[in-house]
Order: C-alpha cells, then structure tokens, then sequence
C-alpha cells in the first residue's frame, strides 16, 4: 500500500512540475505578445494577436548544452534581409542533443549592442531548421540568452522560446540571416510557428 501512495506521489509531483513548465511558457508567450504593443514601429497591432502560432509547449525541446567559448577578437558581418550588413563576435559554440541527435549551435554578441549598457550581456542564437519554410518562418528563427546564463561550460537552451523576427511580421526591417553554421538538419518542432495574417 505504501509503495502504491509512493508511487502516486511521484506521478502527481511529476505531473504538477509539468503543468508548472506549460504555465511558464505560456505566460513567456503572453508576455512576448503584450512587448510587441508597447514597441513604437512594432509590426504587430493589438487586433493582429490573434495570428501569433506557436507549436504545443514540449520539454524535450528544453535542453542542457555545453558551451565553450571561442574568445574570437575578430568580427565578422551577418547579412540582413534587406541586403544590409551587421557586425557581430563569435562569442560561443552550444552543443547538445534532442531526440539523441548531437547538433550544434553558435552563439554570436552584436557589437553595436554590446555599446548599450542594456544590453551589454545579450547573447544572439539565430537558426534555421527542417521546419523553416514550412511550419515556421522561411527567414529563420531567434533564441536569446545572456552572459549570465552561462554556468561554467553550461547553458540551457529552450526552443520553446524561440521566435519570429519583425521581418515575419511586415516589410521594412532589416532582420539577421542565420548563418549556414546555424542551419539544422532536424526538426525543431518548437517555439513560434508562422504569423497566420499574410503580408
């Protein structure tokens, strides 16, 4: 009988730390879509919420990495949808597996922001994946993180979070391509999907 209780406390703790990681993402995603209001030129208005799409909320999908920095001094350019050029550091490389596949992401730091104190510590992982051009943006999508989340040599990262940029939204921004080294061979069958009011 107790092993019974024992085992039913397990099953209940598991599944109320579930439902806590489903609420956390979801609030992360309300958030997300309440910032795009509060944005000046923002491609999004408030009767526009109702095309954001996101991919169920998967925990696989949440992933421990290891990092290792590549103290690159160098900078190099990423292109922009509109032909334009920005500069950014190698600052890392994230390797991790999903699904047991090993893959690997880098990690790059704009230097114009880390000009800004606000953003000094930010951190840009853009990507593609088998789902771009199809479920999701053709362009790629974005993952954030910051200096701060990196633990010694780990971090976590949540493709859950990942999301669209402006460029999916409406014409005139100037939105990073993934590089080919960010171009994943998988599904990633999480995070936004694409914007369903066509442009």
């Amino acid at each position: 009988m107790n092993k019974i209780i024992l085992l039913i406390s397990i099953f209940l703790t598991f599944k109320t730390n579930a439902q806590t990681y489903q609420e956390t993402i979801q609030k992360h995603r309300q958030s997300y879509k309440e910032a795009f209001l509060k944005e000046e030129k923002s491609p999004v208005r408030a009767e526009d919420i109702q095309y954001f799409d996101f991919f169920e909320v998967d925990s696989t999908f949440r992933v421990k990495c290891n990092f290792i920095k590549t103290n690159l001094p160098d900078t190099f350019t990423i292109p922009t949808v509109d032909g334009k050029q920005k500069e950014y550091f190698k600052y890392g490389i994230l390797s991790f597996e999903i699904k047991g596949e090993k893959l690997q992401l880098n990690v790059y730091q704009s230097l114009a922001l880390m000009r800004i104190p606000k953003y000094k510590n930010y951190l840009f992982i853009p990507f593609k994946d088998s789902t771009s051009g199809k479920e999701t943006y053709g362009g790629g999508r974005y993952l954030d993180i910051e200096t701060t989340d990196i633990q010694g040599d780990v971090v976590i990262l949540d493709f859950n979070k990942a999301y669209n940029p402006y460029c999916s939204f409406g014409d005139g921004f100037s939105c990073p391509i993934p590089p080919n080294e960010n171009h994943l061979k998988t599904l990633i069958e999480a995070g936004e999907k694409n914007f369903k009011k066509p442009h």
